[in-house]
């Protein structure tokens, strides 16, 4: 394999992070997968094998929006970021924590909140919904636990806005494990603090 093969695999994946970028921005695709497929269309990019990751259309839709919805994006992602505050400040017993793309702030309008939630008592956030009459959809998330697949609750709220909020509710134990980072992972301090700055 030559260098100019090298260069040319690596500049096709980086085209193919800006286009699926472009798509999610302008398209309100949220699936990073299906966005990729498009994009790989678009180009007429048969090789599959060097798609671009997650991480780097994330990159790509950050640098999208900065240059062409500098005026529109901010006001989008204040909303979503509210509304996620105030979803985790009513479900504060449950230690709530805000993740994906609200938090990293390459949500657009039609981005849902992604918010984890703990406790060893899996009927207790379905009890506090009803309890509260809290409008709901109930399902199952799909997550890696102690090194396993597991199926856990989770529970999909509309606000007024009609925006979806996905609430994932894992066991406690998780809540310590180790495996939350402040750029992955932000408490209800943390989000007082990025709404505020």
């Amino acid at each position: 394999m030559t260098k100019e093969t090298v260069y040319r695999r690596d500049l096709m994946r980086e085209q193919l992070a800006h286009r699926a970028a472009k798509l999610m921005a302008e398209d309100g695709i949220t699936d990073h997968a299906y966005a990729k497929r498009k994009a790989a269309r678009q180009l007429g990019a048969s090789d599959t094998h060097h798609l671009p990751s997650n991480d780097e259309i994330d990159m790509a839709l950050r640098s999208f929006r900065m240059l062409f919805q500098s005026a529109q994006h901010p006001p989008i992602l204040r909303e979503l970021r509210v509304e996620a505050l105030e979803n985790m400040r009513l479900l504060a017993d449950f230690h709530p924590y805000l993740t994906g793309s609200v938090l990293t702030g390459t949500a657009g309008a039609q981005s849902d909140i992604n918010i984890l939630l703990f406790s060893d008592d899996a009927k207790a956030v379905l009890l506090f919904l009803l309890k509260h009459d809290i409008k709901f959809e109930d399902g199952e998330w799909k997550v890696r636990l102690g090194g396993h697949d597991e199926n856990v609750p989770s529970y999909t709220l509309t606000g007024a806005s009609g925006v979806q909020t996905h609430v994932i509710v894992l066991p406690e134990n998780a809540r310590h494990s180790g495996g939350r980072h402040p750029e992955t992972h932000a408490d209800i301090a943390a989000v007082t603090v990025l709404l505020a700055g």
